[in-house]
């Protein structure tokens, strides 16, 4: 997945630190991501659901608000209304890349700032929180010990995650007099709300709350066990995965036209997950599915193994084929079930008598319908017609090239 470093200038003019995780084939959609109070653009949670994303297609922006991380300016002088502000910007220079975000992900208070943010940016077609506050005034809970010291000098000086920052009272006021309710009441996009029911940070009736306080079309997922920082890979991925599919709803993309010469597009494969053999395969820019192998062969077992893969298009174009001969004929078949199995077995115990190791796909094909024997025959012959089928049996061309890019990358 490649990762693309840039800044843009946030709500007052500073340059802001941001990653854009890009698809390795063509950009289907962009999201813009904002991170949790005060964590960042490169916590965990944030990169692994950017680097899901971006296996199923979509660009992901990821950015460090004023004040933090490797951007400018400074966190004292920041506010929930400049957080949202910083999500505009974030927006526009997306947009001047042609790559308008049209998906929004917030976390923790990220989300709230999101839900702010939506009216501001009109190419906003679908927003998702995790972990969201309700009433942004929640944050104060983490520095409650300091306020009458903010409250007298203007500033001060907390621990938020063992790291030490620096809170004005323009912030505290601003996130204690925030409304979202309006905002969400009249938000237009549609909305995925995520939450942990065990959060203890910010708890599970603030789900309810904005869930409860939007118009349709929304949405609720719990995250079950997942902490308030997603922090286990599992719970981020699967965040990543309804989002995923959640979004392609709502989310208008724009698929590629297949090339000449490959009338059902290309189809990729790029790796999820470089220290395991998980693979993203995405077809013809429309549909997304993974690849992988077992535990037991090293794998993460989170999708079909290649030959169940090949398996599962001879099954697939057997069932089709049936059908299509079926009801060109006006029989009455009512239901196809193929199952596909697949082994190796040595060659001496097939009928070439040979001593090497050959591939044994083997179908059992059911078919519903008052059919007479005649016609089940005939449909049985026909499977051995299927396209998938003769390409099996009679062998494939394959050929190989190295791409340009990589071909120039030194070994």
């Amino acid at each position: 997945m490649p990762t693309e470093r840039f800044t843009f200038p946030g709500h007052d003019g500073h340059d802001l630190a941001a990653r854009l995780d890009l698809p390795d084939g063509p950009v289907l959609a962009t999201a813009l991501f904002a991170h949790c109070f005060t964590c960042g653009k490169d916590i965990p949670a944030a990169r692994r659901i950017a680097a899901r994303l971006a296996g199923m297609g979509m660009a992901v922006l990821r950015f460090d608000f004023t004040g933090l991380g490797h951007s400018g300016g400074e966190f004292e002088n920041t506010s929930f209304t400049s957080n949202a502000a910083d999500l505009a910007a974030a927006a526009q220079a997306l947009a001047a890349r042609d790559m308008a975000p049209s998906l929004l992900i917030g976390h923790s208070l990220g989300g709230a700032a999101v839900l702010r943010a939506a009216s501001d940016i009109p190419t906003t077609r679908a927003v998702a929180t995790i972990g969201a506050p309700f009433d942004p005034g929640h944050v104060t809970h983490n520095f409650a010990g300091a306020l009458d010291a903010i409250e007298r000098d203007g500033a001060g000086e907390v621990t938020l995650g063992g790291r030490k920052l620096r809170i004005g009272q323009g912030f505290v006021t601003d996130v204690a007099g925030a409304n979202l309710a309006p905002a969400i009441g009249a938000l237009k996009p549609a909305l995925l709300v995520m939450h942990a029911p065990k959060d203890e940070i910010v708890g599970i009736e603030n789900a309810t709350r904005i869930f409860t306080a939007a118009r349709h079309p929304k949405s609720f997922v719990t995250l079950d066990e997942a902490d308030h920082l997603v922090t286990r890979a599992s719970d981020a991925e699967y965040a990543a995965d309804v989002i995923g599919a959640w979004a392609s709803r709502y989310v208008e993309l724009k698929r590629p036209a297949p090339p000449i010469g490959a009338p059902e597009g290309v189809t990729r494969v790029s790796e999820a997950d470089a220290g395991g053999f998980a693979q993203d395969v995405y077809a013809g820019g429309r549909h997304h599915i993974m690849a992988d192998e077992p535990t037991s062969y090293g794998g993460t077992d989170r999708g079909l193994t290649p030959y169940q893969l090949l398996a599962a298009g001879l099954g697939a174009c057997t069932s089709m084929t049936i059908r299509m001969y079926a009801r060109r004929k006006k029989w009455p078949l009512e239901h196809v079930a193929v199952d596909v199995t697949h082994d190796r077995m040595h060659a001496q115990d097939a009928p070439s008598n040979g001593s090497e190791r050959i591939d044994r796909f083997r179908r059992e094909i059911e078919l519903k319908g008052p059919l007479d024997d005649d016609q089940r025959a005939r449909l049985l012959e026909i499977a051995d017609k299927c396209p998938v089928h003769r390409t099996i049996e009679a062998g494939a061309q394959v050929e190989t090239v190295l791409r340009a890019e990589a071909a120039r990358e030194p070994a």
